[in-house]
C-alpha cells in the first residue's frame, strides 16, 4: 500500500475516494455539517499520522470508519465536558432537523394541493369551503344555493379522490402526512 510508504498522491487519491461518503456518515452521527466537516478532517488527519499501523491484510473502509467513529466518540466526551459546546450542539441538531421537517411538510403540502386541485370544480370548492375553511355543511350549503345533502356528496367524493391520489403518490402508503393531519382534514365535519 503507498500510503505506508509516505506517499502523499495516494493520500489525496484515497481522501477523493472516501470524503463524501464519510462526510455523510459523519452527518448522520452529529447532525450539523460544521462540526461533521471538522471531523472529516481529523479522521484523515488520524490516518495520515497513523499510516504506519495500516494492515494491508485488513479492509482499508473499516480501518478509516472506526476512525471516524473514535473521532466522534472522543467529540462527544468532549462535548459532555463543554456545556457550551453542548448547548450549540443541541441548538445545531434541532435547527438541522426543523429545516429537514419544513422541506418535507412543503413537499406534503404541494402534493396534497395537487391532488385538492384535480377534483371537479364545484367539488373542490366545496371541500375547500368545508375542509379548508371551516364551514359547515349549512353555511356552504346556503352560498352555493344547493343541498346541504349535495353538500355531503361532494365531500365524501371529494375525500375518496384526495385519499386515492394521495395513496398513488405514495405519500400515505409511506406515512409521509401525519396522521392527525389526515383525522384532522379528512374526519372533522
Amino acid at each position: 500500500m503507498l500510503l505506508l510508504q509516505d506517499n502523499e498522491a495516494a493520500f489525496e487519491e484515497l481522501y477523493h475516494l472516501y470524503s463524501n461518503r464519510l462526510l455523510g456518515y459523519l452527518l448522520k452521527l452529529v447532525k450539523s455539517e460544521t462540526v461533521a466537516a471538522e471531523l472529516l478532517q481529523d479522521t484523515f488527519v488520524k490516518l495520515w499520522n497513523n499510516r504506519e499501523k495500516i494492515d494491508p491484510e485488513q479492509s482499508f473502509r473499516s480501518y478509516l470508519f472506526r476512525i471516524a467513529e473514535n473521532c466522534v466518540y472522543d467529540f462527544f466526551r468532549k462535548a459532555a465536558r463543554d456545556k457550551k459546546l453542548q448547548s450549540a450542539l443541541i441548538h445545531s441538531a434541532c435547527e438541522y432537523s426543523h429545516i429537514e421537517e419544513n422541506v418535507f411538510n412543503k413537499e406534503n403540502e404541494q402534493l396534497l394541493q395537487q391532488a385538492i386541485n384535480s377534483l371537479p370544480p364545484k367539488r373542490r370548492q366545496v371541500f375547500q369551503m368545508v375542509k379548508m375553511e371551516d364551514r359547515s355543511y349549512e353555511e356552504v350549503s346556503r352560498l352555493l344555493n344547493i343541498s346541504t345533502s349535495t353538500v355531503n356528496d361532494h365531500i365524501v367524493k371529494a375525500t375518496k379522490t384526495v385519499l386515492e391520489n394521495l395513496e398513488r403518490s405514495h405519500v400515505i402508503a409511506l406515512g409521509i402526512l401525519s396522521f392527525g393531519f389526515l383525522l384532522n382534514l379528512f374526519f372533522r365535519s
